[in-house]
């Protein structure tokens, strides 16, 4: 069996969506299974230990005639069995009815008119188990299994090379992640911490626990907010992860994430790293599951600068 599924969006909407993959595997153990990505999303694949190849295809860009005939073009020679489709866009509804794939699977609404099997879109439930819902659509009733992520060899041994050369190999650590996203700020999504809040944190952190190593992380759109906090607090430490394998190998060897509502949150869950998540306007109900190990605060106004340092800290403290 050949399945393709459409997934538009980021990074840690392909993380979220790995449970679902995992489970198709799990259950046609011998199918290929590929996917639709946008170019900046192809990078989580990295740590997805369920799908064979990744087809790029900028689902936001305003894409010519030329651009939906060359991605039917290539789902058309690659002779899928079933198709999975995670927007309610009726161009894509109609794309995957023209490349004739014979089970085309989405939710109801939208372009639901050219599916061959539709289910209903539930919002109100953890991201991870509204995806999960579309193999209902394949007769597939199972419970959604948990995240989970699988790290390269090669991406361990670097963290193990980056522990060491921060001096924090065997030690732990809190790692950081202040949630910088250029994409957030074109969108006017508001996912950053201000860079004086996340200071306050750190020298709490340093004052209480002096012998605990911080690190933070410094990621493409991240320089401005790790430069403000390494000039206020030049022994913190800085990891530049190059790729999602390296940054989930850094996370991995985390004692504490704290984070935002951020691609890296959802691979501290699928490593079962205890965290800490803050969320401006965005309900932490959907994007967390249920568990001891992970915590969100949420902020009272649906501005992250209105989380206060004092409220964060009293929830590392407190327990």
């Amino acid at each position: 069996m050949r399945i393709v599924a459409l997934v538009p969006g980021g990074i840690g909407d392909q993380i979220l969506f790995f449970p679902t993959l995992d489970n198709l595997k799990q259950i046609y153990p011998d199918s290929e299974i590929d996917v639709v990505v946008e170019p900046r999303s192809k990078g989580a694949y990295r740590v997805c230990k369920s799908v064979n190849d990744t087809i790029a295809f900028d689902f936001k860009d305003r894409n010519s005639p030329a651009d939906w005939a060359n991605l039917l073009g290539v789902l058309r020679d690659r002779s899928y069995d079933v198709a999975i489709a995670l927007g309610q866009r009726w161009a894509v509804g109609l794309l995957l009815w023209l490349t004739g794939i014979p089970v085309r699977v989405g939710y109801a609404g939208g372009g639901n008119s050219f599916l061959t099997n539709s289910v209903p879109l539930k919002t109100d439930q953890y991201a991870a188990e509204m995806y999960h819902d579309l193999l209902k659509g394949l007769g597939i009733k199972t419970p959604c299994p948990e995240l989970a992520i699988a790290i390269p060899k090669r991406d361990i041994d670097w963290a193990e090379t980056e522990q060491k050369r921060l001096g924090i190999a065997g030690s732990g650590y809190v790692l950081i992640h202040g949630g910088s996203s250029e994409l957030a700020v074109t969108k006017g999504i508001d996912k950053i911490y201000p860079a004086e809040n996340w200071q306050q944190i750190v020298q709490d952190f340093q004052q209480k626990q002096p012998d605990l190593p911080l690190v933070v992380v410094k990621g493409p759109d991240d320089q401005d907010i790790v430069a403000a906090l390494t000039k206020a607090n030049p022994t913190l430490k800085v990891t530049t992860p190059g790729d999602v394998g390296k940054l989930a190998a850094m996370i991995a060897g985390a004692n504490l994430m704290l984070c935002t509502d951020s691609a890296p949150m959802h691979l501290a869950v699928a490593l079962k790293v205890y965290t800490l998540a803050l969320f401006g306007p965005t309900d932490p109900a959907k994007l967390l599951p249920v568990s001891d190990k992970f915590a969100a605060i949420k902020s009272p106004t649906g501005n992250m600068t209105d989380i206060a340092p004092a409220t964060v800290l009293q929830k590392v403290w407190g327990g």
